[in-house]
């Protein structure tokens, strides 16, 4: 078996097994039990089929690496043919405490886009007629704003809240279309610690990080770190680092 995938909406992962695919929740207070082992290229899925390949790259080989061009786009578009005909939205994301991002998406998605970021705060500040205009429009912001923030910088602030005065003076400088505020009920108390584990008791998942309580102590990993692993599914005996509280 092998991690070959995962949704930050389902949210879930997707296991592989002799060609068939199958869909692993992660709902608040779901059992995994999974150990994992060697990682390779996670193959290609098509249809709730999977195709394994064995190159050693992971999460996935040159073959079957996927760009979104789209990610790129600056306003020339890099498509033979433009195809973003749908109004788009121009938006602000808050990870906490002070960590703040500009982004675009279609209109229609725009919670969707940034529950899957793993945004504490969202507010939608321009909607335009299509990607291309957005995607002029964030570029010249993100002289000032960053359109990119790494995981490791969102896991940093799974524990803590959004800096509301900071939060507040960045919106003051837009007018604000509509705002969001979300809670994936963590609950936590404490960063939790850094780790590639498949075995405990699921909190909750933000964004791309899982996060999971096992042997007393709270992890936080993120979901790209586990695809392409062989996994047997029962519990991990691997030594992790445990949190201070661990001890407690």
């Amino acid at each position: 078996m092998q991690f070959v995938g995962y949704d930050t909406a389902g949210p879930g992962l997707f296991l592989a097994s002799d060609g068939d695919v199958e869909h692993v929740t992660l709902d608040p207070g779901t059992e995994l039990t999974y150990t994992l082992g060697e990682r390779h290229c996670a193959g290609v899925m098509t249809d709730d089929e999977h195709c394994a390949c064995e190159n050693d790259a992971a999460p996935y080989c040159r073959d079957h690496r996927s760009t979104w061009v789209c990610a790129k786009c600056t306003g020339t578009c890099l498509k033979d043919v433009m195809d973003c005909h749908d109004s788009h939205a121009i938006y602000l994301a808050a990870f906490a405490p002070d960590v703040f991002k500009v982004g675009v998406t279609k209109e229609w998605r725009l919670e969707t886009r940034l529950r899957e970021q793993g945004a504490d705060r969202g507010a939608h500040i321009r909607t335009v007629a299509n990607g291309r205009i957005a995607r002029e429009i964030e570029a010249g912001l993100a002289d000032e704003i960053p359109d990119r923030i790494r995981v490791p910088t969102k896991r940093d602030g799974l524990h803590r809240k959004v800096d509301e005065a900071a939060w507040e003076s960045l919106l003051s400088e837009f007018d604000v279309l509509d705002r969001f505020d979300f809670d994936y009920g963590l609950e936590l108390d404490a960063r939790p610690v850094d780790e590639v584990i498949a075995t405990g008791t699921v909190r909750g998942v933000q964004g791309r990080l899982l996060v999971l309580d096992h042997a007393g102590s709270t992890y936080a990993v993120d979901l790209r770190d586990l695809v392409g692993h062989e996994v047997t599914a029962e519990a991990t005996t691997r030594d992790v680092q445990s949190s201070l509280g661990a001890w407690g």
